[in-house]
């Protein structure tokens, strides 16, 4: 078995476009960061940002924040969650989802896992009848989208109003509806390792005016509200100005000017290229014993920056096994079961915020074997029949004897 070590970063990104660099640079030279000035003069930056994404997704209203977990809280916010609500999410998701639950004020109810990452939506259609909660904080998490048709008739059964979290779908959705338009908001990420860089960002797009003017006030817009150009009218405003306390959770003109010129034609290349990653590593795992990747629906139109699979019938010690000799490979998994939270990673039990744990039964036994591996577009088709090689490899070198295709 070859046993050489692959000097690979699956951290490392594409370089900003020269347009988002001579955009920053005469920025700087200006010294006008903050997306407001109290003068006149030509549109933000962030501004035209926020035009130029509600445009690509078709929604009436954008707002730019200096995080997605910042747009997610202001969300849940906006949409009417009161401390000591219950809203539903994913047991399957990242730290910023529960995190902009608990900045809410909120009681997080946690809905199963399906084999195939996404929300359980059976467990959903219990939950919603049973918790009283009346927000569901849906994650498509790590690019996996369910049937939103399904999901969004159960909450419609059940009057539970939808935010999206869709960090890791940005270019992708579900039979040829965006992602993020399909409830009340959906929030958006520009961080770094996410579909468009501008090191961190936020943005959330919405077709309800009430909504889009609280996230405007709760951004930090003090009075300069005028100066959104995807913003509703001065009327809507005046409903809210007087009652929605400023969070300061503004987008400077710096990260938006590095995300504009990421939009448009570069996301859409972008997209094929990540799937063209996917489907090579994919491809190569197929079939590999004890090995399952997830099912995905011709429905279902995903971005696959990361690539997810699980490893069946293996013990916790094989498991960690196995993560440890695809790193001296130089391959970096992300172990979903792992005891303590490492680096992103971290799981509903590592929450010790919520409270009492919550009972998810396919949770524990999904995750437990659920690795998580990034994509960059940085990597040629000979790096991921590397990569593949090495999963397999690894795989069978296993202590016990679990066999496994060379």
């Amino acid at each position: 078995m070859n046993t050489a070590k692959l000097e690979l970063d699956l951290t490392q990104q594409e370089p900003i476009p020269p347009a988002g660099v001579d955009a920053a640079l005469a920025l700087m030279a200006s010294g006008k960061l903050h997306r407001y000035g109290e003068v006149g003069g030509k549109p933000s930056e962030v501004s035209a940002l926020e035009v130029e994404f509600a445009k690509e997704l078709g929604a009436t209203y954008c707002v730019a924040l200096n995080s997605c977990g910042a747009s997610l809280f202001v969300a849940l916010k906006a949409a009417g969650v009161k401390p000591g609500d219950a809203v539903l999410s994913n047991c399957f998701t990242l730290a910023p989802v529960p995190g902009a639950i608990a900045h809410a004020g909120a009681r997080p109810v946690l809905v199963d896992v399906s084999d195939d990452y996404t929300i359980d939506l059976a467990d959903l259609e219990r939950k919603a009848a049973a918790s009283g909660a009346k927000t569901l904080l849906l994650s498509h998490m790590r690019g996996h989208i369910c049937n939103m048709h399904a999901l969004m008739a159960i909450c419609q059964r059940h009057g539970v109003q939808v935010i999206e979290d869709c960090a890791h779908t940005m270019g992708a959705g579900w039979a040829g509806k965006a992602t993020g338009t399909w409830g009340r908001a959906g929030c958006f990420s520009l961080q770094s390792y996410k579909h468009a860089n501008s090191g961190e960002g936020g943005l959330l797009v919405t077709d309800d005016a009430d909504i889009a003017a609280q996230v405007i006030l709760f951004s930090g817009s003090y009075m300069l509200y005028r100066s959104h150009l995807a913003r509703p009218g001065d009327e809507v405003f005046e409903r809210w100005k007087y009652l929605t306390p400023n969070f300061s959770l503004r987008m400077s003109n710096l990260a938006a000017a590095i995300a504009r010129p990421q939009l448009g034609a570069l996301l859409v290349d972008r997209c094929k290229r990540w799937n063209q990653r996917y489907a090579w590593i994919a491809a190569l795992l197929a079939g590999t014993p004890h090995l399952r990747l997830p099912q995905r629906p011709a429905d279902e139109q995903f971005v696959a920056s990361s690539i997810q699979f699980s490893l069946l019938d293996l013990s916790r010690a094989q498991m960690q096994q196995f993560i440890t000799a695809c790193a001296e490979r130089g391959v970096h998994i992300k172990w979903f079961g792992a005891d303590d939270p490492v680096g992103f990673t971290s799981v509903w039990t590592h929450w010790r915020y919520f409270g009492e744990p919550q009972s998810l039964p396919n949770a524990e036994r999904v995750l437990g074997g659920l690795c998580d591996m990034r994509l960059p577009l940085t990597l040629s088709q000979g790096d991921c029949e590397a990569i593949a090689a090495v999963v397999r490899e690894s795989l069978s070198s296993i202590d016990g004897g679990v066999p496994c295709a060379s």
